[in-house]
């Protein structure tokens, strides 16, 4: 037997493995992972994707914050600072502000959500995450119709029709597919692959397409008027010749195909909830799987994108009802997207200060938010160097959860896994966590607060 290069290395003195890890990048939470260290650096990883893999060696990239950072006014130049400076300055600023706002949380733990919630009833200000710009439509969809949704491990075991629409899970969720969905053997899947059957909706010919069984190209933007007529087919009743560039011919062979199977899923990502449409796609995609629960088992997940970003929609609702764009301006919570989320206050100039948590929007979000966001005063919370620290007031550096830092995580089926601590992080660095507690505890002092009280 040939040793691979992994094999070898954990052999040698004074490395070991450690194994159960949970991968802290994207929503599908793999817990399989082993970390090999080398004292307290790691110098690989097992079972991890290539994207998971560099998750964990960023630990030790270059591109990490050391030490809080200030930017000098009307510059670009960066001085360092205390960390008892910068939650000062941080708290300062916060307790100032007449509309604050706190965006991302999707790459922290469910402990740090839960701090930073707090923080934003208490500086009267507006909490949103990162679901503001990808699955924010399907909780509202859900909201509106529900949804009959399941585990990962019933699909494992359970389905034998897996339909993929308007995501690409080879290259977002490398491991979604071997793990969960097409290649692993279940309990009622023994045969694994040869046991499934494998549907891809989408208006590209990706990658995750040239694997599928039946490859449907949608018009771009038509995805809500293939998803009626599929449901109009299901029904048995007539639709036209082409719906959304998809044939009569095909759209009925699916429908008759979900019929056939014991148990069915339908997993879908941004290029159904960010295309037109948006929530109204998920609310006919759950009416259609509402629809085949009456010929057979049925259920839909969505692919959820950051690691915990489903998780910081469960911590929302729990302390206020609502799962993202939460806003506290009147003294208690509100929900209205397209009002209180995060593009929309950033565009219009609302919010008069703004925290960035574990988040990039200097990457993602559009130049007319970015504007603002670069006018008023900011603090980016952040492990690594970013477009966003990059133009924020304040850079406050932190640990990694799931790699430096235990933490909390709920995964795309909203499961909670316990993600663990592998290496200890930089001297003297604090986690989200702690960085939150200590604003919020100066925030409740500027204010006059009592220190378990808000507002």
């Amino acid at each position: 037997m040939i040793e691979t290069k992994t094999q070898a290395a954990t052999k040698s003195e004074g490395l070991k493995v450690v194994t159960d890890v949970v991968c802290p990048f994207c929503g599908t939470l793999c817990d399989d992972v082993k970390v090999v260290l080398d004292g307290n650096r790691i110098v690989d990883t097992m079972n991890a994707c290539i994207i998971g893999n560099e998750k964990f060696k960023s630990a030790q990239a270059g591109h990490r914050v050391m030490q809080p950072l200030e930017r000098e006014e009307g510059t670009t130049q960066f001085t360092p600072v205390s960390y008892d400076y910068a939650v000062e300055k941080a708290a300062q600023i916060l307790a100032k502000a007449k509309r604050p706002l706190f965006y991302g949380w999707s790459s922290t733990s469910c402990e740090a959500q839960e701090v930073g919630n707090e923080l934003a009833e208490v500086c009267r200000g507006v909490t949103d995450n990162t679901a503001t710009v990808c699955h924010g439509p399907s909780i509202m969809a859900i909201q509106t119709v529900g949804a009959p949704q399941c585990t990962l491990g019933e699909v494992k075991n359970r389905a034998d029709l897996i339909i993929y629409w308007g995501c690409n899970p080879i290259h977002a969720h490398p491991r979604h597919m071997s793990r969960y969905t097409i290649y692993p053997r279940g309990f009622f899947t023994e045969r694994g692959f040869d046991d499934r059957t494998l549907v891809v909706v989408d208006p590209r010919p990706t990658d995750t397409a040239k694997q599928a069984d039946i490859y449907v190209q949608v018009e771009q933007g038509k995805d809500y008027e293939v998803l009626d007529a599929l449901r109009t087919a299901t029904r048995g009743e007539d639709i036209p010749d082409v719906v959304g560039g998809v044939p009569k011919a095909q759209i009925v062979q699916l429908a008759e195909l979900a019929k056939t199977k014991k148990f069915g899923l339908l997993f879908f990502g941004m290029g159904v909830t960010q295309t037109i449409g948006k929530h109204r796609n998920i609310d006919i995609a759950i009416s259609w799987v509402a629809d085949m629960n009456k010929y057979t088992k049925f259920s839909l997940i969505p692919m959820r994108g950051h690691y915990n970003v489903t998780g910081s929609g469960q911590v929302m609702c729990w302390q206020s009802g609502f799962p993202f764009a939460m806003d506290f301006s009147r003294g208690y919570p509100r929900y209205n997207p397209g009002e209180t989320t995060s593009n929309d206050l950033l565009r219009r100039g609302e919010v008069d200060a703004a925290m960035v948590i574990a988040s990039d929007p200097g990457a993602h979000f559009p130049v007319s938010s970015m504007k603002h966001y670069a006018k008023i005063p900011t603090i980016a919370l952040d492990p690594h160097y970013t477009p966003t620290t990059g133009v924020s007031n304040i850079v406050i550096p932190s640990t990694m959860v799931g790699v430096e830092e235990e933490g909390t995580a709920y995964r795309m089926d909203n499961v909670p896994i316990r993600c663990r601590k592998v290496i200890d992080g930089p001297e003297g660095m604090l986690s989200d966590e702690e960085v939150l507690r200590r604003i919020l505890a100066r925030v409740k002092e500027l204010k006059g607060l009592p220190a378990g009280q808000g507002h």
